[in-house]
């Protein structure tokens, strides 16, 4: 510190008459400034550089050579054939690792079983797991700070805790699932203590945070998450606000019950072998619902997924063939993990969720099964009337109740925690009291509570648990009444040479369209009123044809006695699927995967013929001339190198816009626009409908006025972006696939995918989302599988296990999966061993 006293003696006399003073004085202030500089200046970057700016990580810790990002260049998280003993192990157990890093466990007991999954899955894939559940769990903002506010209060208003503990309850009730839940965690938890800073996964670095230790309800959590995704929105506020604007019949009319044109799940003609549940009765009111001032949006295509088996009768080999492709978001690192789990009474092989016990879609010595999503109407809003603005009470039954509150503490980081008060009716939590600033919330009514079935007990693990044991027809049957959301097309082929689908979930005995509308919250008749026997679900096995199938199209035909819902996925990709099941005959592995990346589109089939004749030549210009011979002379293939296929899909979504903007975008009136189904409809039967006129203008639009717009728009549009027609309009290029990291991080996503595929096509494949496991299950005396997955084992992105897996997924391929039948198995090839001790 600079000497005060010294300062202020000098400070009384002239420089003059103490110019000794005045040199020294000088010295002395310029060496302890330099002194202080010294001290400071490191402290002040140390300071700097330790703390995460935005979005910039800590740079010193980041940086490292110890505990930075260059310990994560390498998997040092794996280690050649190691041991290690972990507290909760009660035998030996042994991982062998194949040459994709997929682990194969072979244990001596459940326990154990489940405990090295919970162990290997966290070596893996540990940071993963914790931002999906710190996600489910609206925990975001405690890692990146306030801009995540409003995420994290959607998925606490929505329930997401809330369901997730009540389904836990459900598991923690069966002393089997609850083995498996607590054993898994046990794994889990083993894996985290090994871990010093140096070795923390490279995101923890990156966003400057630290594992915390496992707990079961994040299991639940994981799958309650997955019903999240699967739900496919909900769309009771767009539909009534419609019925508002246009009435009852132009509403039936727009948006019908069932679609034009469908080719369902379980095959037209099915007998139903029950005596229904008399249904409820149809209340004679409709209810109406507030609005709040967010755009219209077009009804979006939903993630898309196939299954489908063969019968022996149709194979080369006598055996049946399986198939499971489940379209989701892609991600890195995978939203799935391969593995192989092996102990007395069970070898199955397939992939799991990170996060939860067991194999999800996969296959054993005797059965396989795969699922897609059924979008059953399982997730409802009702209109609630309220007491007053405390809402305390709650009109119902011509009575006022008792809501009950729930305080969700939402830690932010670098700020106060956020205490979210969130009002519970008997139907569930009321979302929003005010228009919501979320924009994934747009579609969910002000005031209103959810009834949603991922918000009861349930008990999923344990279909999973009797499926990966299954030995028969009777087993996958038995595991299917475990089993409550989200409600999926379970697919199974057994060695019997059985074959069978089922839509499968626990599904609310509804009067018809219940769901469609939001719900009145006052009359008891709206609430559901029981559930559809498990029995009854939807189900056939071994058809006429010699095949089962789905891509998410409609369950039934319209004799099924319950509602499920009104609107399913465009009937095109199963359609697809069924005419080239249907031509099939001797089929091999190899004929199924080439199937799972067929290209070939249902909708331009259907709307060329009825488009091209509209389009007037003489008012085109050079490049859309040029164009449109492109389109004429189409096969209909969505390939990567197609030019037509950019010009057909900008110009189909145009055109639906020009069909239904005008009317269907209303400001504040939040609406969707009509199927796709219906449009397509519309323009091959009714040509002079009315909804082709542009209310906005003078002139009265026709469809062929529509068509050519909209033609020209594509075509412009293509040509601006990417200059004349050249290999830039190829369709790859427009569609740009990718694989981006799960949390956005640039530079951790895969490069630009020269590939085809796309959401009408059986390879439904977008931008980000598509195929996230393509399966195919050779049954026999001895299986044969055959998978990939667009990403790698590891979730550390220094790994060469990270993204090894893209391009062989890109290219269509398959690997065979390495089915060990014992942990010395030498049919395929080892890398390392991991042994396990008590």
């Amino acid at each position: 510190m600079i000497d005060i006293q010294f300062v202020v003696f000098c400070s009384k006399h002239k420089p003059s008459f103490c110019p000794i003073f005045a040199k020294d004085l000088l010295l002395t202030i310029m060496n302890k400034i330099k002194a202080l500089f010294c001290v400071v200046v490191p402290i002040a970057l140390a300071f700097l550089f330790n703390t995460k700016l935005g979005n910039t990580p800590p740079l010193l810790k980041f940086l490292d050579p110890f505990m930075g990002l260059w310990q994560n260049a390498e998997n040092n998280h794996f280690m050649f054939n190691h041991k290690a003993k972990i507290k909760g192990a009660t035998d030996k157990i042994e991982i062998v690792f194949d040459d994709r890093m997929i682990p194969h466990i072979f244990a001596q007991n459940d326990h154990d079983l489940y405990l090295a999954q919970g162990y290997v899955t966290a070596m893996h894939r540990l940071w993963q797991m914790d931002f999906q559940t710190r996600f489910a769990a609206g925990r975001i903002s405690e890692v990146v700070g306030d801009k995540a506010i409003e995420v994290d209060r959607y998925q606490r208003r929505m329930g997401m805790v809330y369901g997730a503990e009540n389904s836990l309850k459900g598991m923690m009730a069966d002393p089997k699932a609850k083995e498996m839940i607590e054993a898994y965690t046990e794994g889990i938890n083993a894996y985290i203590k090994t871990l010093s800073k140096a070795n923390y996964p490279l995101e923890y670095k990156i966003l400057d945070f630290k594992p915390e230790n496992w707990t079961p309800v994040k299991c639940a959590l994981l799958l309650k998450q997955m019903s999240a995704v699967l739900a496919m929105g909900s769309d009771e506020f767009y539909m009534t606000n419609i019925l508002k604007k246009f009435g009852p019949e132009v509403t039936k009319d727009l948006f019908p019950d069932y679609p034009f044109r469908e080719d369902p799940i379980i095959p037209v003609g099915t007998k139903w072998d029950f005596t229904p549940l008399p249904v409820p009765k149809t209340p004679e009111s409709f209810t109406q619902a507030l609005t709040g001032e967010v755009k219209t949006k077009e009804k979006i295509e939903g993630i898309g997924s196939n299954n489908w088996a063969l019968s022996g009768t149709k194979t080369a080999s006598g055996y049946p063939i399986l198939a499971n492709d489940p379209h989701l978001d892609l991600t890195l690192p995978s939203i799935w993990y391969q593995i192989q789990l092996h102990a007395p009474g069970v070898n199955t092989y397939g992939v799991s969720l990170p996060g939860a016990p067991g194999v999800i879609i996969g296959f054993n010595q005797k059965i396989a099964w795969g699922v897609t999503n059924v979008a059953a109407d399982v997730l409802d809003f009702y209109q609630i009337k309220f007491k007053d603005s405390s809402h305390n009470e709650y009109w119902y039954n011509n009575q006022w109740k008792a809501t009950t509150k729930r305080m969700e503490v939402i830690k932010i980081r670098g700020a106060k925690d956020e205490i979210d008060t969130v009002y519970y009716t008997h139907h569930g939590p009321v979302v929003y009291f005010q228009k919501p600033k979320y924009s994934r919330a747009n579609n969910v009514p002000v005031g209103d509570a959810l009834r949603w079935i991922a918000h009861d007990q349930s008990n999923e693990l344990m279909t999973f648990y009797y499926l990966n044991r299954g030995k028969n027809y009777a087993d996958y049957r038995k595991a299917l009444t475990f089993y409550t959301a989200p409600a999926q097309n379970f697919v199974f082929a057994s060695v019997d040479n059985d074959i069978a689908i089922t839509p499968n979930g626990k599904f609310p005995l509804k009067w018809k369209d219940q769901g469609k509308f939001i719900l009145d919250g006052t009359d008891p008749a709206y609430d559901w009123q029981g559930w559809i026997p498990a029995a009854q679900n939807p189900t056939v096995k071994n058809p006429p044809r010699g095949f089962v199938s789905s891509a998410n199209q409609s369950s039934t035909d319209t004799t099924y006695p319950y509602y499920i819902n009104w609107e399913f996925s465009p009937y095109e990709r199963g359609k697809r699927i069924n005419d080239r099941l249907t031509a099939m005959s001797k089929a091999t592995m190899d004929s199924i995967r080439l199937m799972q990346t067929d290209n070939y589109s249902i909708l331009a089939q259907n709307l060329l013929p009825a488009l091209l004749p509209l389009l007037n030549n003489e008012q085109l210009n050079a490049t859309q001339k040029e164009a449109l011979s492109y389109v004429n002379k189409w096969n209909k293939h969505y390939d990567a190198n197609e030019i037509a296929a950019s010009v057909f899909e900008i110009w189909t979504k145009r055109l639906s816009f020009d069909i239904w903007a005008d009317e269907f975008e209303v400001k504040g009136i939040p609406m969707r626009y009509p199927s796709r189904d219906r449009m397509v409809e519309m323009i091959l039967k009714e040509p002079n409908a009315p909804w082709y006129d542009n209310i906005h203008t003078s002139k009265k639009e026709s469809l062929a006025d529509l068509v050519n717009e909209s033609f020209k728009y594509s075509c412009d549009s293509l040509e601006r972006r990417f200059g004349p027609i050249n290999k830039d309009w190829n369709w790859a290029n427009v569609k740009q696939s990718n694989v981006p990291h799960l949390a956005k991080i640039p530079g951790f996503g895969s490069k630009i995918l020269q590939i085809g595929g796309a959401k009408s096509t059986i390879n439904a494949l977008g931008e980000t989302n598509g195929p996230s496991w393509r399966m195919v299950i050779e049954l026999g005396k001895k299986p044969k599988g055959h998978g990939v997955y667009p990403g790698g084992q590891s979730g550390n992105p220094g790994s060469k296990f990270y993204d090894n897996m893209i391009d062989t997924w890109a290219n269509g391929q398959l690997y065979d999966l390495f089915y060990m039948q014992s942990a010395d198995d030498k049919s395929g090839t080892v890398i390392s061993r991991l042994k396990i001790s008590k």
